[in-house]
């Protein structure tokens, strides 16, 4: 078996064959790939990926960060919650997500309880113990609502602790970026699907990209190895002219995904229209507790309502362009001035999978750029 750094230096080659004529197959003067998963987009600027790339070769980011578009309304929900005495359960990288009255962070420096926690389960264990109200803050695609399903479906959360939903679905996000770059006259070429999301609804979630798009589509892991011989089969398939599914993270991700997981998660929750913040309302792309599962729901618990806000984002921050792929973080009038990732003020800033948190920490190379050079392939 070929090690990592073989593996990559054979992908950057087969890259750099295939581009030239992939270009030609389709009369262009670039072949753009979007991937959907902050993980990716972290594998592919912490390790220099698109240094390595040929000129005419895009990586673009899509929609692939659910905390950069959780609406301010949820967060303002909380501020209100944690300041009148309600317990408040967040994970890290929302703790700082700004609303229109600030952040949860801001809401603790005033007095509020706000509590961060790595999971649903600490939550459920502290909500035990102190038995106060208690709001554990549901964020995340697919592979995050799992682990809340779960000890919902179970019945192992106390009746002290309700979760706001403001869970989103991967697939309505992509659409909407894939109807973003059609709308700019320069559509995507292929996808890199999420291999985190992936693992929970299988790999043949994606069977409709090439299906009805057209998409060569690869399913990949989150080494620099796995994200290039990715790229390497979209290039592949379009030279050859196809358009296929393929599963490169199969040591992790089964066609079906894990059923029994996804099965708890449809039990508790019923998809409905969501608005995804700074994008607007996308048609079946949220998750809302079903009627049997009411008593854990915050948002009726306390009569809230997740909507648009007057001031979803700064005036001129491009987060939702950015979100969609046909903005860059450098084409931010804030990015590392205003904004910065211990000074957010846009909500891609915020979270390790925002696309302009990422750039600004690992923005310019990164190890295999080394290696690369090293090898003599740069």
């Amino acid at each position: 078996m070929k090690g990592a750094q073989e593996l990559v230096e054979l992908s950057v080659r087969a890259i750099r064959k295939l581009l030239p004529l992939a270009l030609k197959k389709k009369n262009k003067n670039v072949i753009k790939i979007m991937h959907v998963c902050g993980t990716h987009e972290h594998t592919v600027t912490h390790n220099g990926l698109r240094s390595l790339m040929p000129k005419g070769l895009e990586l673009i980011a899509g929609p692939g960060c659910p905390v950069c578009v959780t609406p301010a309304s949820a967060v303002d929900a909380l501020i209100d919650l944690a300041l009148d005495g309600v317990r408040v359960y967040a994970y890290g990288d929302v703790y700082k997500l700004p609303g229109t009255k600030g952040s949860l962070a801001t809401a603790r420096a005033m007095g509020g309880d706000v509590k961060v926690v790595y999971g649903f389960l600490d939550a459920i264990k502290d909500a035990k113990e102190h038995r106060k109200e208690s709001v554990f803050f549901g964020v995340g695609f697919e592979t995050t609502v799992v682990t809340v399903a779960s000890p919902i479906y179970e019945g192992l959360v106390p009746e002290n602790l309700k979760v706001l939903p403001a869970y989103l679905l991967t697939a309505p996000g992509l659409k909407r970026a894939i109807e973003a770059h059609e709308g700019i006259g320069i559509p995507l070429d292929g996808i890199i699907a999420p291999g985190h999301v992936s693992s929970v609804i299988g790999a043949n979630a994606w069977k409709y990209l090439p299906e009805e798009f057209g998409f060569p589509t690869v399913v990949a892991g989150f080494e620099a190895f796995d994200y290039l011989l990715a790229v390497v089969e979209i290039l592949r398939q379009i030279v050859k002219g196809e358009a296929k599914l393929v599963n490169e993270y199969s040591r992790v991700v089964r066609p079906e995904g894990n059923v029994h997981a996804w099965k708890k998660v449809m039990e508790v929750f019923e998809v409905v229209d969501a608005y995804w913040r700074g994008i607007g309302v996308l048609p079946k792309s949220g998750l809302r507790f079903r009627e049997s599962y009411k008593e854990y729901d915050a948002l009726r618990e306390y009569g809230l309502e997740i909507k648009p806000t007057e001031r979803e984002l700064p005036p001129g921050c491009k987060c939702a362009e950015i979100n969609l792929g046909i903005a860059k973080p450098t084409d931010c009038p804030y990015f590392k001035k205003n904004c910065t990732p211990t000074h957010p003020i846009g909500p891609c800033m915020v979270s390790d999978e925002g696309t302009c948190s990422i750039w600004a920490r690992f923005g310019g190379g990164g190890l295999v750029e080394e290696l690369a050079r090293e090898a003599g392939i740069l």
